[in-house]
């Protein structure tokens, strides 16, 4: 009877715990399937989230919103054409998120590099082209609803909503292209504003039923690439509220720096006889009924009465199209990206914007990567930017060093840090020539009197490379150093100060900064050779607002800035200062002949060099 009563008080708490186990499992499994989704955070940066990762389950839909111009001329308010990629559990979870934003004139098609849509460069300064260009019609692609994919799949399973929008006169927006004019900064803020709640939006381009943006937290980042990468710093200077964070790769910060360097006409790298003009007609796939009053007023008044291919010199049209003007209103916190060896949107953009915006006390971080154009920064830095602006997670990006160097051999998501660009060690050293011509001169840090000038004779028949390769030549100037012993590290801007001559009323006139001996191997870098590069025209000596012929003969000093580098010069290389004229990749190409003079006492190069002129002397000084 004892054991069988044990046995029985034995039983009934083994009930009890299966019964407690049971109803803790079904909790469980109720609240596994009641969890919802939300943004998860490891070591400061958004991870990708199970529940946002499945695209077959991601909403898609687009709507039209309403900007504060009418540039088309049809009496109404322009309307942008926006697609939208979220979560679905912005839906079925009541989830708000913030936006990643990328907006773009090129998502409807280009007119591609037709014959004729480029400006004859052969011709010469001056004067007109010999014959008119052909404008192209743009005929769009895609379909809706969806404008784009780019940045969805990045974006989106880590917890952010991703906005495309077509700019003003492209595909399904309306409007007009400025290319810079004041509409592509008020697009993406009209964009902005209904993200946050205040602008309207619209089921379609001229209906009246409205498209709120309930799933949005009023939180906005943008970023993209080159164009793409210009309209977030557009929107960042009207100073809307919530874009709080941009990430511009490659922007065009100035269409008077992409298309004219120091008074002188210069087409952007692999696209000879570009101008704005061109860049009108080659992103123009809007609506095909308002092209023609479109050309009209924006093309063939505007741009042809601004643009000035004669002179090249800077005006009001041109200021009107520089950010670095606008920058006052701008508060969102800035992490640009550029590489240096990108001759199309050459480096000077990123660095003028980011310079500026580290004066205004923005939060700012620069990264440069060796490549050429594109090139966006590594995930981890992107991430740490956009989780810290844009979900408000203190990881401490604010206090991250300020520069981000890709170095020669790294790969580019593993750059070096820096307190600041430039290298807060680089110090400007003053280079000085020494006679050599048509042979090769010396670049030295020690002042020499020459006693005579030299002179190079004008032929874009021969391309920069070839003069800098030749071990003689009329047609350029070439001044070397010693064979560098130690490294030498370029961080910042070079200058240089000619004192010439010409034979004509105008010519044009090029530095390049090589490294030598040039590597012909079919394995050369990007990183070797070419150092930097700079352009400019004699006739802006003393202002690039103001051009004035040359007399020839006499003698004008003119100073300008190279492309600003971050560049280590190997031991066993030398560096080489090349002044020739017509730049057979950049300008325009008159009749060969002309003759500068070089007083090459009164000419110098300053180089920006991490420690200075005692490093300088210490890697060429056997």
């Amino acid at each position: 009877m004892k054991n069988r009563i044990s046995a029985k008080l034995k039983v009934v708490p083994s009930l009890k715990i299966v019964s407690s186990l049971c109803i803790f499992l079904l909790a469980i499994g109720s609240y596994a399937q009641n969890e919802k989704s939300i943004p998860i955070f490891k070591d400061g940066e958004a991870q990708i989230v199970a529940g946002f990762n499945d695209s077959e389950k991601w909403i898609r839909h687009d709507l039209f919103v309403e900007t504060s111009f009418d540039t088309d001329g049809d009496g109404k308010l322009d309307r942008v054409h926006v697609a939208v990629t979220r979560p679905e559990q912005t839906n079925t979870e009541g989830l708000k998120l913030p936006v990643i934003y990328v907006s773009s004139p090129y998502f409807a098609g280009t007119a591609g590099n037709a014959d004729g849509l480029f400006w004859d460069v052969k011709h010469e300064l001056g004067a007109a082209a010999p014959r008119p260009r052909t404008h192209v019609e743009v005929v769009r692609r895609g379909e809706r609803p969806i404008i784009s994919n780019s940045h969805i799949k990045k974006w989106v399973p880590r917890g952010y909503i991703v906005v495309h929008s077509s700019s003003p006169g492209t595909g399904f927006s309306q409007g007009a292209p400025t290319v810079g004019g004041a509409n592509e900064s008020l697009a993406p803020k009209a964009v902005i504003d209904w993200l946050c709640g205040r602008g309207k939006g619209f089921t379609s381009p001229t209906g009246s039923d409205k498209v709120e943006a309930f799933w949005s937290t009023g939180k906005v980042g943008m970023t993209g690439t080159s164009y793409n990468g210009t309209i977030p710093l557009a929107a960042a200077t009207t100073g809307v509220e919530g874009l709080e964070a941009i990430i511009p790769i490659a922007p065009n910060t100035s269409y008077y720096h992409y298309y004219r360097s120091n008074g002188l006409v210069r087409s952007p790298g692999g696209y000879l006889g570009e101008d704005i003009d061109v860049l009108y007609d080659f992103i123009h796939s809007g609506d095909q009924s308002k092209r023609a009053h479109n050309n009209a007023v924006v093309r063939d008044t505007e741009m042809v009465n601004g643009m000035d291919r004669l002179t090249g010199d800077f005006n009001e049209f041109w200021a009107g199209r520089d950010y670095l003007n606008q920058m006052k209103p701008m508060k969102a916190a800035l992490l640009m990206s550029h590489g240096f060896n990108d001759w199309n949107v050459m480096p000077e953009h990123s660095y003028r914007i980011y310079k500026a915006a580290s004066e205004k006390g923005l939060p700012t971080q620069i990264y440069y990567h060796q490549n050429g154009h594109g090139g966006p920064p590594p995930m981890t830095l992107m991430n740490r930017w956009f989780t810290h602006y844009l979900h408000g997670i203190e990881n401490g990006v604010e206090k991250d060093k300020k520069a981000w160097i890709v170095r020669e051999d790294d790969e580019r998501d593993n750059p070096t840090a820096y307190d600041e660009y430039p290298n807060p060690k680089a110090q400007p050293v003053v280079l000085h020539l020494q006679n050599g011509a048509p042979n090769i001169g010396q670049l030295t840090a020690k002042e020499i009197k020459n006693k005579s000038t030299e002179t190079l004779q004008d032929d874009y028949n021969f391309s920069g490379s070839e003069l800098a390769q030749a071990h003689s030549s009329e047609h350029r100037l070439l001044y070397v150093t010693p064979t560098l012993t130690k490294d030498v590290h370029i961080s910042g801007t070079a200058e240089i100060t000619i004192k010439l001559a010409s034979s004509k009323p105008a010519a044009n006139l090029s530095v390049w900064l090589v490294s030598l001996p040039w590597n012909t191997e079919g394995d050369a870098k990007i990183t070797e050779n070419i150092i930097t590069r700079g352009w400019a025209d004699p006739q802006n000596h003393k202002s690039i607002t103001k051009s004035k012929p040359l007399k020839p003969g006499k003698f004008y000093e003119v100073t300008f800035e190279l492309q600003p580098d971050d560049q280590i010069i190997p031991a066993g290389q030398q560096i080489g200062l090349l002044i020739f004229s017509s730049d057979s990749e950049f300008t325009l190409l008159p009749k060969p002949g002309t003759e500068l003079t070089i007083d090459t006492n009164k000419t110098k190069l300053t180089l920006p060099i991490v420690n200075g002129e005692e490093a300088l002397l210490e890697a060429i000084t056997k």
